[in-house]
């Protein structure tokens, strides 16, 4: 596994895209700080660039660094949730602009994956995460599902965990607001 964490931190500092397994499906990632990096995976998915993308952050200190302020109904949802869950927060800050939706929101998993939770903390910035499909295409459950344009067009592959047939899906979105109002976006 660190071996797999050292390419993926030289392919992320250099503005790169990476394939990745996540606590959901597989993922697209990269610098979440980086503009043009941003850019490459909305490219990649060929998806429209008012279309929000998910962030990933290790920890509560990273979270409260990237959103102006975290209300309080979210860390009661993040304490009992099971399963894992994004949260569309209001008021970012310090991110790519093109990662922050028009409201100003952002939708940021805390994760608890072992690989993603150290890459992400030895980088020391959040990463993109958004599943590794064509927008518009079903989200693949498995690597062996992902398609080779996904696959030929990203900068670096992780090659831990190909192999795992864990029924894996997407995260639940919820979104909450500063005055205690929360909206569910997924299931």
């Amino acid at each position: 596994m660190e071996e797999e964490i050292k390419n993926c931190l030289e392919v992320l500092k250099k503005g790169g895209t990476i394939l990745y397994p996540t606590d959901t499906v597989w993922g697209i990632g990269c610098d979440a700080r980086n503009k043009e990096a941003v850019n490459k995976v909305y490219k990649l998915k060929q998806r429209a660039e008012y279309k929000s993308l998910v962030i990933l952050v290790s920890d509560e200190k990273m979270l409260n660094r990237y959103i102006k302020e975290v209300p309080s109904i979210a860390w009661d949802l993040i304490e009992t949730t099971e399963r894992p869950l994004t949260i569309i927060y209001p008021d970012a800050r310090m991110l790519a602009s093109n990662v922050i939706a028009a409201d100003g929101s952002v939708g940021i998993r805390l994760v608890k994956d072992e690989f993603c939770k150290n890459l992400i903390h030895k980088f020391g910035k959040p990463i993109v995460s958004t599943s590794a499909n064509i927008s518009g295409e079903p989200s693949p459950s498995f690597f062996k599902d992902i398609k080779l344009d996904v696959l030929n067009r990203v900068d670096y592959i992780v090659k831990i965990r190909q192999n795992e047939n864990n029924n894996t899906k997407p995260s639940s979105i919820i979104k909450v607001g500063l005055n205690g109002e929360v909206k569910i976006i997924r299931e």
